[in-house]
């Protein structure tokens, strides 16, 4: 069974690059419209766009998917696992990993199990706000277990007939081959980097590719609007307290990929690649920009650890009260096609004049 695996390193093309980059394969990052460009220093004006590399793909990686049209099946899907055939329209979706219960809702599907994060509910209070349609039957969704270690029992008693997993931070072979044996599963790459493909290989078991991609082009195309909409450039920040861990977000994450949507610029001290980097009070600096968005896990009751540090004062953003505290579900937990929407609603809400 042939996996289909992607080195981020291949995959991912620094926003600092010079144009005319040549891309890998069918698994490079999406080239069709423009990514922010540098900007001079911390806080300081983005320059106009310099490249069209998109550094979350927008579509699967090549051989993956479904040849079946839309809500024709049995289809069978190609993904991070191998192949599954889907032999009718699922009724009992069970959600195993982050951010798929937020695709399955907006593709219309309640699903009946879910597992929860660290410290986290098992819906996100967000999708209950957005899916108030949905509330009855999202009251009654099974908690299958930790995200990373979902209860195989729990899964078993759930009653699906289609599981969704990623392969992200666990033995996802494992996992896979267990669940295989209950239901038709479909597994997705995960990370918040990958947001976009893993929506649209969802869809694609559900028979659904169509809607996605049409929530997907609506998407991109308000978020292009917001960053024309600005009457100047302007960077901003990612933040997330947790505890006692500090990070702040690179290009190459979930809030990184919303930000390059909109073309806005990031502070040179969030462009590495890779998701996150680990900072310590005494290096909040590199968390400034014009504008800096935190989240912290467990919400306002907590955040006085971060906002009571010595040095935040001392950060431009905060000078200027453009430091903006976020719902931590939606920015930093969740990687879902609905939370990118939220997302860019707090960005457009704060930054459009």
């Amino acid at each position: 069974m042939k996996r289909y695996r992607n080195n981020l390193l291949t995959r991912l093309l620094s926003t600092t690059a010079v144009a005319g980059l040549v891309l890998v394969g069918g698994c490079s990052a999406s080239t069709d419209a423009a990514s922010p460009a540098a900007v001079s220093g911390t806080g300081g004006p983005a320059s106009p766009p310099a490249t069209t590399v998109h550094t979350a793909p927008r579509t699967v990686p090549a051989g993956m998917g479904s040849d079946t049209p839309d809500g024709a099946f049995p289809r069978t899907v190609r993904h991070f696992e191998g192949s599954t055939t889907v032999p009718e329209a699922p009724k009992r979706v069970v959600a195993i990993s982050t951010g798929q219960a937020d695709a399955l809702l907006t593709l219309g599907v309640v699903p009946v199990g879910s597992t929860r994060g660290d410290g986290a509910d098992l819906v996100p209070q967000y999708l209950k706000d957005d899916f108030p349609q949905d509330a009855a039957r999202v009251a009654k969704t099974a908690d299958l277990g930790s995200r990373l270690a979902p209860s195989i029992e729990a899964v078993a008693n759930a009653k699906p007939d289609l599981i969704l997993m990623n392969t992200a931070g666990k033995n996802a072979k494992a996992l896979y081959t267990s669940l295989s044996a209950i239901a038709p599963t479909v597994a997705t790459e995960g990370t918040g980097l990958y947001w976009k493909q893993d929506f649209l290989l969802v869809a694609a078991a559900l028979g659904k590719t169509g809607q996605a991609q049409k929530f997907l082009d609506t998407y991109h195309a308000d978020a292009a609007k917001l960053g024309t909409s600005l009457n100047k450039p302007v960077t901003v920040s990612f933040l997330r307290q947790n505890g006692d861990r500090l990070r702040v977000f690179g290009v190459p994450s979930f809030t990184g990929s919303v930000a390059e949507d909109a073309g806005l610029g990031r502070p040179k001290t969030q462009q590495f690649a890779k998701t996150s980097q680990d900072i310590s009070e005494e290096q909040l600096s590199r968390a400034d920009a014009d504008w800096i968005f935190y989240g912290v896990q467990g919400g306002t009751a907590k955040a006085s650890a971060l906002t009571k540090a010595p040095l935040w004062p001392t950060l431009s953003a905060v000078a200027a009260k453009r430091a903006v505290p976020v719902d931590d579900d939606v920015f930093y937990l969740n990687t879902g096609p609905t939370a990118a929407r939220d997302v860019l609603a707090t960005l457009k809400q704060h930054l459009q004049p």
